[in-house]
Order: C-alpha cells, then sequence, then structure tokens
C-alpha cells in the first residue's frame, strides 16, 4: 500500500499538477467517469474541515458528519453521492487492498499544509517547531513518515529554538500536570487505532516524541472537530494534533506550529461498475 500511496501523492503534489489516482488503468478510467459536474453531487464532508470550507466556497451541496472516516461510510453506502477529504486519508484508505476498494479518488479541489494548532499565545507551539527542527535533522521525521508512507508529503523543517513564555507558560503547566493532552479524530494514516487499540500514525508517533522531551505522558482524546478550538481554550487539550490544515481561522484562532506537511482536498467517489 506504501508504493501505491507514494504514487499517489507524487502525482498530487508535485508542481500542482492535476491529481491522478493510481494502480492501473481500470482506476484511471474509473476517475474519469466519475469526474463529472461536481455541483451536481451531494458531498458529505467533515463537519468543521477543510472539506466543509470548499464545499461552502463552491456552493456544493453537502451533508456535514462527524468524521472524514463518516465520510467515506456515507459514499459506500449510496448515502451521498461523494465526498471531500485529505488526500492523505484517500491514499490510505481507498481503491485495492484498503478498507474501500470500490472507492476511487476525483478532482483535487485545493492544495494545502498541516500544523499543530496549540492555546492562542502558548509557547507550547515553539517546544513543537523545536522538536521539529530536531527530529528532521537526526532523520526521525523521516523514519515515522515512511513508517506511515506519507514521506513524500513530508516538509523539510528549518532550524527552530524554543522561546518559553515569560508568564503562562503552557510547557511548564503540561510539565506540572505530567500529561500532554492530544485532541485528535480518528484519521489513518495521521491518527487510528491498532489491532491492539492503541493509538498509532505519523501524527500519533510524533506527539509521543514531544511528550517524551517534555518528560509527560501523553493521552490521546476524540474530540468534535468542529469544537476543537473551544476544546483548547477550555483547557480540556492541551494541542490539536490530526492532521489540521492551517488556514486563516485556524492560524488566527490557535498559536500553530510551521508546517510540516502538504496535503490536499480530494473528491472520493464510487468506482464505475
Amino acid at each position: 500500500m506504501k508504493k501505491r500511496w507514494m504514487k499517489v501523492l507524487a502525482l498530487a503534489l508535485v508542481a500542482g499538477m492535476a491529481l491522478t489516482a493510481c494502480g492501473g488503468n481500470d482506476k484511471q478510467d474509473a476517475k474519469q467517469e466519475n469526474n463529472g459536474d461536481n455541483a451536481a453531487l451531494t458531498y458529505a464532508v467533515e463537519a468543521g474541515s477543510a472539506g466543509e470550507a470548499v464545499a461552502q466556497e463552491n456552493q456544493f451541496k453537502y451533508n456535514s458528519v462527524a468524521s472524514q472516516a463518516d465520510a467515506l461510510m456515507e459514499v459506500a453506502s449510496g448515502t451521498s453521492d461523494a465526498a471531500i477529504i485529505d488526500l492523505l486519508m484517500a491514499g490510505a484508505m481507498i481503491g485495492e487492498n484498503t478498507s474501500y476498494p470500490d472507492l476511487v479518488l476525483g478532482d483535487e479541489l485545493t492544495t494545502e499544509e498541516y500544523g499543530v494548532g496549540c492555546r492562542k499565545g502558548s509557547d507550547l507551539a515553539s517546544y513543537i517547531n523545536a522538536v521539529f527542527a530536531e527530529t528532521y535533522a537526526d532523520g526521525t521525521m523521516q523514519e515515522i513518515a515512511t513508517t506511515y508512507g506519507v514521506q513524500e508529503a513530508l516538509l523539510e523543517q528549518a532550524d527552530s529554538e524554543f522561546t518559553a513564555s515569560d508568564a503562562d507558560s503552557d510547557v511548564a503547566y503540561i510539565q506540572d500536570k505530567g500529561t500532554l493532552i492530544v485532541g485528535i479524530t480518528e484519521f489513518e494514516p495521521m491518527d487510528y487505532k491498532n489491532e491492539n487499540g492503541d493509538w498509532i500514525g505519523f501524527d500519533a508517533d510524533m506527539a509521543r516524541k514531544v511528550a517524551e522531551k517534555l518528560g509527560v505522558e501523553v493521552q490521546f482524546v476524540i474530540i468534535d472537530w468542529d469544537n476543537k478550538i473551544m476544546e483548547l481554550d477550555s483547557k480540556n487539550i492541551d494541542v490539536v494534533w490530526n492532521g489540521m490544515t492551517l488556514t486563516s481561522e485556524t492560524t488566527g484562532a490557535m498559536e500553530c506550529t510551521n508546517a510540516y506537511c502538504n496535503n490536499a482536498q480530494v473528491v472520493v467517489v464510487p468506482a464505475a461498475k
């Protein structure tokens, strides 16, 4: 699956070229046949997501659901005509040898970047940037990305040093309580459970690295994505780390890290029969 995913990502994100489904002519033909008039379709989108924003901007008809995984279920069941989800998730979840072999990629609607969201003014973003720089420099970040097949999406991390807040340090607050609480949704290949019920994925593993550097435990909490900013501000969670698209809304309401992955919003449709 990793080779298949790397090909999808390379085609989608290099030089702004149009997204092309991989895995042979059958998939390519299915993609072309399903790419009709986007405005005529009803889409399933995750509430509060970049996919929902794209649907709104294009004045598409859409149904809001709790997660991107639910959006795929809507399409598979025929409740919605198509879904708008992250390319990273599509690469892991649809097509041959995946959970949804009868779904294929349609149009690429946007390109974007992922970052991690912290409370506005929090020094935790600076701390995470420093860990990003360190783990990129020593190759750890690339190794984790390769484990989950997202290495082609990884962005180079510049040198960064942690700058602690003079007062109300979030880093000190997290170290005092001994736990880094990470707000997520189930989103393969970034945050998802293995057969033992443990959270794994690129984002989950990187969050563990940060917790390890902080000297604290990590706790993953599923949140309503539409309420992620409220969850942060109320201190129910310490960080939003789940393939979060950097937008004017997220960067305006949160202290966000440097971008670490490329992504795109893509249409997913049933394969042509």
